[in-house]
């Protein structure tokens, strides 16, 4: 049998069950050290890749309690030498707890190895290494253990050197492209981070590389879910390696390197990693940042909206340095989840809030989903408006987004095909990319205005036609404030008691809906006067026999009056009946 050594190279790795990188030497290099320039290696060569991360002497023959993963154990076949026929299955009990490889001495207590155990040893890839006699233990722990923590140590020194060049990087003002630069330098690979989902944040090398690691991180997250294996060659590429972007316990997305000729090595992973934790504070600075930015330019606009901004010259300066243009024609736009739960917070319209009743244990959870969804919408949002009119204002309010955009004209019908309803379905499409569960939102649209003093009442217009518009429409609505009818006339009454005494005056029992006998005759009431008093279509609609409708006509007269004979009776119940509609709006 010939010797066997192996090239120096880089170190072998593996991630322990802590999650942290332990280097050890393969066994193919632990063949090349000098104390074992007489080791021949007689068996299981598929497996000279092994990590050996320490070192082990057999001494009993029970010493599968005592063994470890990537452990060499050396032996001269003492505690065997009266039970030779055990080690037939020797190579398969070590093999399955984990062991880098078995190096023996023979002569002394054992001859020979069982032809059995050399061609178990073969099947499985598992070295078993003869030593040379003249060598003693003592000096093969020393040097193999010394070159272990050397490699270790060096490896750790050039991990702590990238890591100071880096945070220096930050220190100096530098964001998450320079980090990202300065580790493809380092390493002379593709470098990119990508968010959640799977968008560039920051990236170097050239696209086909870039667009490389986006499909390759697609299908890594598909496989092992979010957060990253964080091993060498997954889906068994050996050109990538993947890192987690963690901060504070929240997934800000990954760091991948690609080289397409394979030239990543073992030591480069824990590169990435301390490039992954400098990545996390930038994207956590930058996240602050902008929250407070965000938080600035929401609370300008709501003052604006609310008219305590100051004087049209002031708004327009001010807005300008925001990268807003106030000054020309203009609609405001409000975007509002669907189906939000009971207990969020509401507004009146002129961005006073009112607070409903919490709802149960479950609000916790709800207000998490909630405020992830809300976060969204405003991302798609902006992300829309920007598109298609970069001088925009965009915020995001506690239930709503709101967007200040320029006017092409303030006809409906001009609307429904323009620019701003191109942005209403840019925003829906980008809002339902990500999402784990189907959410909607339903969009009000205002009438034009030619000046900022003019937004309060632009806002509010927005605001009920947005609630109008779902009330009557349904989840997904998307309304002008001129479409709504005599719906926006109601609207417009600024007194919501008088309403309500309206509602009850003209109705009497039947406003109220404590009584279902009392809300199924306002229903037949409202199909009446849908149908223009057509019983046969009436008694259609509602699948009732002709005569059952015709008490029931009786029954209404004569809580309500003539209604079928009196015109005006018949239009103050349609009207009331649209006020009741209107409800919780």
């Amino acid at each position: 049998m010939s010797y066997t050594t192996a090239d120096p190279g880089p170190p072998a790795l593996r991630l322990a069950s802590t999650g942290t990188l332990t280097y050890g030497l393969s066994v193919g290099e632990v063949l090349g050290v000098s104390t074992l320039n007489g080791a021949r290696l007689i068996a299981g060569r598929a497996g000279l890749e092994r990590v050996v991360q320490r070192l082990n002497v057999m001494e009993v023959p029970d010493i599968l309690s005592w063994v470890k993963p990537n452990e060499l154990l050396l032996t001269t076949g003492y505690p065997l030498r009266n039970t030779p026929q055990s080690l037939d299955n020797l190579v398969a009990d070590l093999d399955e707890r984990g062991l880098a490889a078995l190096a023996i001495k023979l002569g002394r207590y054992l001859d020979s190895l069982p032809a059995e155990m050399i061609a178990q040893a073969d099947r499985r890839g598992f070295p078993l290494i003869l030593l040379p006699n003249d060598v003693g233990f003592d000096d093969i722990l020393n040097q193999v253990l010394t070159d272990i923590l050397n490699r270790q140590a060096a490896v750790l020194a050039r991990t702590e050197e990238v890591h100071r060049a880096l945070v220096q990087i930050v220190l100096c003002g530098g964001g998450l492209q320079e980090v990202v630069d300065e580790v493809a330098t380092l390493l002379d690979v593709a470098v990119v981070v990508l968010d959640g989902e799977q968008r560039v944040l920051a990236g170097a090398g050239p696209d086909e590389h870039v667009q490389a690691m986006r499909a390759f991180d697609a299908g890594r997250h598909a496989e092992c879910g979010r957060g990253g294996c964080g091993v060498i060659g997954a889906h068994g590429t050996g050109d990538h390696l993947v890192v987690p972007v963690m901060a504070g316990g929240f997934d800000h997305g990954r760091i991948v390197a690609f080289s397409p000729a394979g030239t990543l090595r073992g030591t480069d992973l824990g590169i990435l990693e301390r490039a992954a934790t400098v990545a996390a504070l930038v994207v956590t600075k930058q996240q602050a940042v902008a929250a407070v930015e965000s938080k600035y330019r929401a609370d300008f606009l709501r003052d604006i909206l609310a008219g305590r901004a100051g004087g049209d010259d002031r708004v327009v300066a001010h807005c300008g340095g925001f990268g807003w243009n106030l000054d020309r024609p203009m609609m405001v736009l409000v975007a509002e989840l669907d189906g939000r739960p009971r207990g969020a917070a509401e507004t009146d319209g002129k961005g006073r809030g009112k607070t409903a009743e919490p709802d149960g244990g479950a609000r916790g959870v709800r207000g998490t989903e909630e405020r992830s969804a809300q976060e969204r919408l405003a991302a798609a949002w902006t992300t829309a408006v920007r598109r298609y009119d970069r001088g925009a204002a965009v915020a995001s309010f506690a239930h709503e987004v709101v967007a200040v955009v320029g006017a092409d004209g303030d006809d409906p019908a001009e609307w429904a095909s323009g620019p701003v309803q191109a942005m209403v379905k840019e925003a829906s499409s980008i809002f339902a990319e990500h999402l784990p569960v189907r959410r909607t939102f339903s969009t009000g649209i205002s009438r034009t205005v030619t000046s900022p003093a003019a937004l309060p009442e632009a806002y509010e217009q927005a605001v009920k036609a947005v609630r109008v518009g779902r009330q009557l429409n349904g989840a997904g609505a998307r309304a002008h404030f001129d479409q709504l009818g005599v719906y926006r006339l109601l609207s417009l009454v600024s007194d919501p008691d008088e309403l309500h005494a309206f509602v009850r005056e003209t109705l009497g029992d039947l406003a109220a809906d404590d009584e279902p006998e009392l809300v199924d005759l306002r229903r037949t009431l409202q199909v009446l006067l849908e149908t223009n008093l057509n019983v046969a279509e009436t008694a259609r609609r509602l699948h009732f026999h002709y005569n059952t409708l015709r008490y029931r006509i009786g029954k209404l007269e004569r809580m309500l009056g003539a209604f079928t004979e009196d015109a005006h009776l018949r239009l103050n119940l349609t009207l009331a009946l649209h006020v009741l509609r209107m409800r919780g709006i």
